[in-house]
């Protein structure tokens, strides 16, 4: 009878060692906290709050104790996609991400219940506001703007709570579907325009460089004609000269010709008396000059078969050769600037290499050295005046002798 209570009593005390040894250990488990090196805990006791654990191992009272963690790194907040009207009542959707940092871990545990969805609320509602409160293509252009007013309306609540919005960022702003199509049609006819327009530039400066190609083919034309037609006439005037000169020169032979003639004819007369006319006597002079070079009628002569200083001058027979020479080189200084101002057009260098008419043909009076067709035949007048006075004068002291 007395043995099975003393068995009895040896189990219970067994069972309460073994009680009391697991209650030990799970109080001394309650009784440390290990805290990761990026997070903080608030630690409360009986439900009150007493402080926050730091990283590493901490020990608080076991079984009344109750931590609540906190990521002190910086987190992502999603911001689902919301739907808001625009000042132009245009309708739009949005989403956006939003960054965020615990900076105190106590506040974000006494005045906030969740940091997490306060903060993801405040910035939708906020999201929609802004987007309200815009122009649709203020929402399409002006993406960091929205950022910065979400992150400025975000900033004073979340300061309160012990949380700083780092950066906002919207993602994506999408205008209904027709909005869309109305847009995808603006932007189609906006750049059929810009290809008209481009096209009509292209046919407006092709047709520009053409009108300048024969413009400045004609100017030269015409500037070829014009140097052609003063050589012609410059020629025409010079033959004339040359051709008085010369029947003057005939003439003068004739004459002699015929004088000499006619001393024949006296000659072969039965008569032994002449009479010879002082006209006479002065040709039988010059005609001994010319046949002997002695030095009777000194002043007399075929002289008009040279050409005086003055005359020369006048017709530019010595400068001739000059003349020629200058129109070759200004011929080929054409050919080379209408070959560079081809080659220009054919660039593209429309106002900056080709000339204007009245610049080409001012430039060709400037350098124009070949004498007018009325200026020869005006200067060939004074000089044949000049010469038949000289002749004049000469007759009178020819019978005075």
């Amino acid at each position: 009878m007395v043995l099975v209570p003393l068995q009895f009593a040896g189990i219970g005390a067994a069972v309460i060692g073994i009680l009391f040894l697991l209650v030990a250990i799970v109080a001394v488990y309650q009784a440390i906290v290990i805290v990761d090196a990026y997070e903080k805990k608030a630690l409360t006791v009986f439900g009150e709050y007493r402080k926050l654990l730091e990283p590493g191992i901490n020990i608080v009272p076991p079984f009344v104790s109750r931590t609540y963690t906190f990521d002190m790194r910086t987190q992502t907040l999603d911001v689902p996609r919301q739907e808001a009207i625009t000042r132009d009542n245009s309708p739009v959707t949005a989403d956006a991400v939003v960054y965020i940092k615990v900076m105190d871990a106590k506040k974000a545990f006494l005045e906030v219940e969740d940091y997490k969805v306060a903060v993801s609320n405040l910035a939708q509602t906020t999201l929609r506001a802004v987007l309200g409160d815009m122009e649709l293509d203020d929402t399409l252009n002006k993406r960091q703007e929205i950022n910065a007013r979400i992150r400025k309306e975000l900033d004073e609540p979340t300061d309160e709570w012990g949380i700083r919005v780092e950066s906002v960022e919207v993602r994506e702003v999408n205008p209904s579907k027709d909005v869309q199509q109305a847009m995808e049609q603006q932007t189609s006819a906006e750049r059929r325009r810009r290809a008209m327009i481009l096209e009509a530039q292209g046919e407006r400066r092709s047709a520009i460089e053409e009108a300048e190609g024969e413009k400045q083919s004609n100017i030269i034309r015409a500037q070829g004609e014009k140097q052609s037609q003063i050589l012609e006439a410059q020629g025409d005037a010079i033959s004339t000269v040359l051709r008085a000169k010369s029947a003057e020169s005939m003439g003068e032979r004739a004459i002699i010709d015929k004088g000499m003639e006619t001393l024949e004819r006296i000659g072969q007369g039965d008569s032994s008396t002449f009479i010879l006319p002082q006209e006479l006597t002065s040709l039988v002079g010059r005609y001994g000059k010319q046949l002997t070079g002695s030095d009777v009628q000194q002043n007399e002569g075929l002289d008009s078969l040279e050409f005086d200083a003055e005359t020369r001058e006048m017709l530019g027979l010595d400068d001739i050769e000059d003349i020629l020479g200058q129109i070759d080189e200004a011929a080929e200084m054409d050919t080379e600037a209408l070959e560079q101002e081809a080659a220009a057009v054919k660039e593209g260098d429309i106002g900056g290499s080709i000339k204007s008419a009245d610049e080409v043909v001012a430039e060709a009076d400037q350098e124009d050295t070949i004498k007018s067709a009325d200026e020869v035949v005006s200067e060939a007048d004074n000089g044949s005046g000049a010469d038949d006075g000289a002749d004049a004068e000469a007759e009178p002291e020819t019978e005075t002798e």
